[in-house]
């Protein structure tokens, strides 16, 4: 099933897109802030010697931190560009594999995980499919801990309303509706781990911060972006060029709130 409108219409699967920015998704994207990875570790109960399956590392993000725990990764991730800049970053951890492959048809191995993690990934899977695999893929009690971060109210949240006219203008997908909302007034996540009925409990915890961005610097993060790259270019060009002019508006930066919801739950005995 398509996970946008936007792969509806162009028939890309999204998921893929990444892969063509490796270098530059792991340069601009932002990391996590550190108290939800503590928060992670500790409601997960990552420790030395945890065997963890991580879905989506992407270049890393996630990966590095969980390594320098001690944590025993193994790391499924889609695209080979990423998974080899993962494995570069990773480089030095005997304890962490990174391993080409979409989770949703990877064989599990025949000792399962004391934890699941998935940063910015979790999302693009199967909710019941895939939902039910990451219980499969657990020791009963153990846990699936996702971390996220979206664009929420905050910062200089008028110029990004002022940026809805260019995609309206350059992106046929656009949802005229679709603004930063506060964070107060996004309910929270954790409904397809619930309605599964593997997991014992869901814990959520909030973590709200923001980033500074020169117009630079802005553009190269939506050049990471799914529906940013799956643009055809000569629309991708004039968006971009229309974001400039706003944000040279803005004295050529911009703040951008976030908001990163962790959700932990743990497998049913």
């Amino acid at each position: 099933m398509p996970d946008t409108q936007e792969e509806a219409r162009t028939g890309i699967d999204l998921r893929r897109t990444f892969d063509q920015v490796a270098e530059l998704y792991d340069e601009v994207r932002p990391r996590y802030p550190v108290d939800a990875l503590e928060e992670l570790v500790r409601l997960a109960g990552i420790r030395p010697g945890t065997r963890v399956l991580e879905i989506g590392p992407g270049t890393g993000q996630l990966t590095v931190p969980l390594a320098e725990r001690g944590a025993d990764i193994t790391a499924i991730e889609l695209g080979p560009r990423l998974a080899e800049v993962a494995r570069r970053n990773l480089n030095g951890f005997a304890n962490t594999s990174v391993v080409v492959a979409d989770f949703e048809t990877w064989p599990l191995p025949a000792t399962p995980f004391d934890a699941v993690v998935s940063a910015s990934a979790f999302h693009w899977l199967d909710p019941d499919k895939g939902v039910r695999k990451v219980a499969d893929a657990l020791r009963p009690g153990g846990s699936v801990a996702t971390l996220g971060a979206q664009h929420v109210a905050g910062g200089d949240t008028a110029v990004f309303e002022r940026l809805v006219d260019c995609y309206l203008e350059w992106d046929p997908a656009t949802d005229p509706d679709d603004v930063p909302q506060p964070a107060a007034e996004i309910p929270p996540g954790g409904e397809a781990l619930e309605r599964s009925g593997r997991f014992e409990r869901l814990e959520v915890r909030r973590f709200e911060w923001e980033v500074t961005y020169s117009t630079a610097e802005y553009l190269r993060l939506l050049s990471t972006y799914s529906g940013h790259i799956a643009l055809v270019e000569d629309r991708r060009r004039g968006l971009f060029d229309c974001i400039t002019t706003r944000l040279e508006a803005n004295g050529g930066r911009v703040r951008k709130g976030y908001l990163s919801e962790l959700v932990v739950g743990y497998r049913a005995a």
